[in-house]
């Protein structure tokens, strides 16, 4: 009787260390995480970030994108790389406000790339923060650079609806953008900080045809009748988020007064975000929205006239974002392949 109890409490006290990490994901994060266990690891991380950047600068953008649409929803779980399965046919990758969410292809390969080298160690979420770092970094010439902590575990539960919910529409206003981000404890200057990211990457037009009927007072006529003329090509085109990486024989048709401001290094992730807010050529209405409240406005325009300050305050933001946790009593895991949950 005495050995059979012995055996049950041993039993449940097994069965407690392995539920722990997963209740406390967020708890464990630290720097060096892998150290012992995977070394070098950043290194494959990082080589595979530059390689599809180099490929394609867009890559990058998508990866700095990634991050946000993720650790936004149920914190930093990679619940937004999970496909769709017949038993969860709405992922959050469904979502319609995560429209044109990209990068999962670079996440399989550095996944792929770890399990070889360091089997069931690494998560698909610390895979997803480390490749925004690397992007930011690369994409900015290092003047973005931050050091996260590590040590999160992959979510078992992605659902579009929640998606939904929690990531900023453009369509928002002030007052619901602040809001929104409010949730997440981040403040209206961190709200401004994080959306200096729209310096680089696509929108589709579905996310601002509102813009294309805004008045002069909210959008320059030469940017939207050209961004007009971009939506009018299909029933739902890209578009870059900034005028200086657009195509110039575009800008020569509809604003040609800006042809000198292009910039031959596209996806060059900078402050130029916030000039261009300025100038009321920004496609997003909740980019303009910012323009609308007081200390949002400031932060615009400081943020303008300091780029470096920029680089830094969103390195300190990404980290921050980095950090957001799992929902209490979560259950959390390393996916052997970020598209689906080991037990599926």
């Amino acid at each position: 009787m005495k050995v059979s109890v012995a055996l049950a409490c041993a039993a449940a006290a097994l069965l407690l260390v392995a539920a722990a990490p997963a209740a406390e994901a967020s708890h464990h994060l630290k720097l060096d995480y892998y150290k012992k266990t995977c070394k070098g690891w950043e290194n494959v991380v990082k080589y595979h970030v530059a390689k599809a950047i180099e490929a394609n600068r867009g890559s990058g953008a998508a990866l700095v994108r990634l991050i946000f649409h993720d650790c936004f929803v149920r914190g930093c779980d990679g619940s937004v790389l999970l496909d769709p399965t017949p038993a969860n046919p709405h992922t959050e990758k469904t979502a319609p406000i995560n429209i044109g969410l990209a990068g999962f292809e670079v996440i399989d390969e550095i996944k792929a790339a770890l399990e070889e080298r360091c089997p069931n160690t690494v998560s698909c979420s610390d895979i997803v923060v480390f490749a925004a770092r690397d992007a930011s970094s690369i994409l900015s010439n290092g003047h973005v650079h931050f050091d996260p902590p590590a040590g999160r575990l992959d979510g078992d539960i992605s659902l579009a609806a929640d998606a939904q919910r929690d990531l900023p529409d453009s369509t928002f206003t002030i007052s619901e953008l602040i809001r929104n981000f409010r949730r997440k404890n981040f403040t209206i200057e961190e709200l401004v900080i994080l959306s200096g990211a729209h310096a680089v990457g696509v929108g589709h037009c579905s996310s601002f045809r509102g813009r294309l009927t805004s008045p002069p007072s909210q959008i320059v006529p030469a940017y939207r009748n050209l961004l007009a003329g971009k939506c009018a090509a299909g029933p739902d085109p890209v578009v870059t988020n900034n005028v200086r990486d657009e195509d110039p024989s575009a800008v020569a048709a509809a604003f040609p007064s800006f042809l000198k401001k292009l910039r031959k290094n596209k996806d060059f992730l900078d402050n130029s975000y916030y000039h261009n807010n300025l100038a009321r050529i920004v496609t997003f209405n909740s980019d303009w929205q910012l323009l609308t409240e007081k200390e949002s406005l400031g932060h615009v325009k400081e943020y303008a006239e300091n780029g470096t300050l920029w680089d830094e305050d969103f390195s300190d933001a990404l980290v921050k974002l980095s950090k957001l946790p799992m929902p209490p009593h979560s259950k959390g895991e390393i996916r052997k392949h970020c598209r689906f949950v080991n037990h599926y």
